[in-house]
């Protein structure tokens, strides 16, 4: 009824907002697994309908379906973690067809950014999580359609990814005692993402709250005044800013 309206603006707009988050509210709230096979196709449908919602313009909509969709691939029902693996086998699919078969660089980004945040909020990673990645590796492996392209690539180097962000963090969890071993592994991390910002700027933030929550209060100011120089280079490279991370070198030459 209300596709014209939804469709306006390439899909960037406030009722789509609202739309998208209501389905994204049946994935907020604990639902039966029959309840859940319907949301996912509800939402396969909806992607489907909608593509640049997800993969144009601002990438909130796209990096809170991820974020949503792993969480629910860590859910102890294995039909769940069936169903969201294929969602989001589905989803990369769907990126990468709206690319013009290029890449699915979009929602590769986000699903390390959701991973990442995951980690720090649901501890994400066991076996239930490892199963929904093979699951996906499977799909790319039998995916017929798509054995002459680069996407069953893309899709195994994303999962690999995904593992290797996974392996660091179980380094991590085994120095969860050690406040500076921990923040030390995950300063390498964000390192590790120098290339890409908004990860870097992801694992900064978690470094921050384990900082705040150990009571290091000028280190996680640091973490917050590098997000904010990050942020200041990429608008000063957009033309947007004049001074770029120089502008906070008064407060700490570390920001070089």
């Amino acid at each position: 009824t209300f596709q014209r309206q939804l469709q306006q603006s390439d899909c960037q707009n406030m009722l789509m907002k609202k739309v998208f988050d209501t389905h994204m509210l049946f994935l907020q709230i604990n639902q039966s697994a029959a309840a859940l096979k319907h949301v996912f196709a509800a939402l396969r449908l909806f992607v489907g309908k909608f593509p640049s919602a997800f993969f144009q313009g601002q990438a909130d909509l796209c990096g809170s379906l991820c974020y949503e969709i792993l969480k629910c691939c860590n859910h102890r029902s294995r039909s769940t973690q069936t169903e969201a693996s294929a969602l989001l086998y589905f989803f990369m699919r769907k990126n990468f067809e709206f690319n013009k078969q290029k890449s699915i660089v979009r929602s590769h980004l986000q699903l390390i950014k959701a991973v990442s945040q995951l980690i720090a909020d649901a501890g994400i990673g066991g076996s239930r999580f490892q199963h929904s990645l093979a699951i996906i590796n499977n799909f790319a492996n039998g995916d017929k359609q798509m054995k002459n392209v680069n996407f069953p690539a893309e899709v195994k180097d994303l999962t690999k990814r995904i593992r290797t962000v996974l392996m660091a963090t179980a380094q991590m969890k085994e120095h969860e005692k050690d406040p500076e071993m921990l923040v030390d592994l995950q300063y390498s991390l964000a390192n590790s993402y120098a290339s890409t910002p908004e990860l870097r700027r992801t694992w900064l933030e978690s470094m921050a709250k384990i900082h705040a929550r150990n009571g290091d209060l000028s280190e996680a100011a640091m973490c917050y005044i590098h997000i904010a120089a990050l942020i200041a280079e990429y608008l000063k490279r957009k033309g947007l800013f004049s001074m770029g991370w120089p502008a906070f070198l008064s407060i700490t030459p570390n920001i070089k």
